[in-house]
């Protein structure tokens, strides 16, 4: 008996570092896709979510979806691209919520082009979203919260696309791919500068997940996609939630600095 006492003990502890009850998620690009995914794994743990995202009517049915399963959510609207927007969010955050723990930086965006045909507006377009607003939020949420409390989680989505200099079906988006290195890059950077305030900065890179993104290419591509695929399949709405899961909660609390590929093993062939 004294031994299944201390296993379920040991259990209990074990599921313990993934408990979220308390915690606050501000989730950019928040109110579909990959990023409301996140949302659902990390409120199903405890967590209170605040989704942002540019469309109202996007986040209304969100946050009417996590209600329906019991999710406490809030939809703020915020365009990233710049420091205000970002600083906004975060006190918008603050005063509705009064913490910031866990942030998932989602939002993003991609052009299609040929390198030799972006120009320089496009090319701004994917940049400013995927790198500068990102850095931005996750600045004024260091400022705000983390920082000062000396803890944190900061998970970014990034994409398998951040780690080759392109993947089947995709040439042509020279913009998005070098984005997505350089949130790896900046997610390294960070960890290590900020690893001080015990704040972990950490980046999942999806591969094929079906999108509004990636719907086009998956219409005409899927199949093959997949097929070049270790698993056989493209990705689905449970595969991103334990890789965040794990990264915004205590059971990865010694983890930082690090890029998961989740792609069903597409990068390792």
């Amino acid at each position: 008996m004294a031994v299944l006492l201390e296993t379920g003990a040991k259990m209990g502890a074990l599921h313990d570092l993934f408990d979220l009850d308390g915690k606050v998620v501000l989730i950019s690009g928040g109110s579909r896709g990959l990023g409301l995914q996140i949302a659902e794994a990390l409120g199903e743990f405890g967590a209170s979510v605040v989704l942002a995202a540019r469309k109202v009517a996007e986040l209304d049915t969100a946050v009417a979806h996590l209600a329906g399963l019991g999710i406490s959510a809030l939809g703020i609207p915020a365009d990233l691209r710049d420091a205000a927007s970002a600083d906004a969010l975060v006190v918008a955050t603050m005063a509705a919520r009064g913490r910031i723990d866990i942030l998932v930086n989602n939002a993003g965006v991609t052009w299609g082009a040929a390198a030799e045909d972006h120009t320089p507006e496009q090319w701004r377009r994917v940049m400013g979203l995927n790198v500068d607003g990102l850095f931005y939020l996750t600045q004024a949420v260091g400022r705000a919260w983390m920082i000062p409390q000396r803890q944190g989680r900061i998970v970014n989505v990034a994409s398998v696309a951040g780690l080759k200099g392109h993947l089947p079906t995709s040439l042509g988006t020279v913009a998005y791919n070098t984005s997505k290195g350089a949130v790896i890059t900046l997610t390294q950077a960070l960890a290590a500068e900020w690893g001080q305030y015990g704040i972990t900065v950490n980046a999942l890179a999806p591969g094929w997940f079906p999108s509004r993104m990636t719907q086009a290419t998956l219409a005409e591509h899927g199949d093959s996609l997949a097929a070049r695929t270790p698993l056989g399949k493209l990705g689905n709405a449970n595969d991103l939630k334990g890789a965040a899961l794990l990264f915004a909660s205590a059971a990865g609390g010694h983890i930082t600095g690090q890029v998961l590929a989740v792609d069903g093993g597409a990068t390792a062939v």
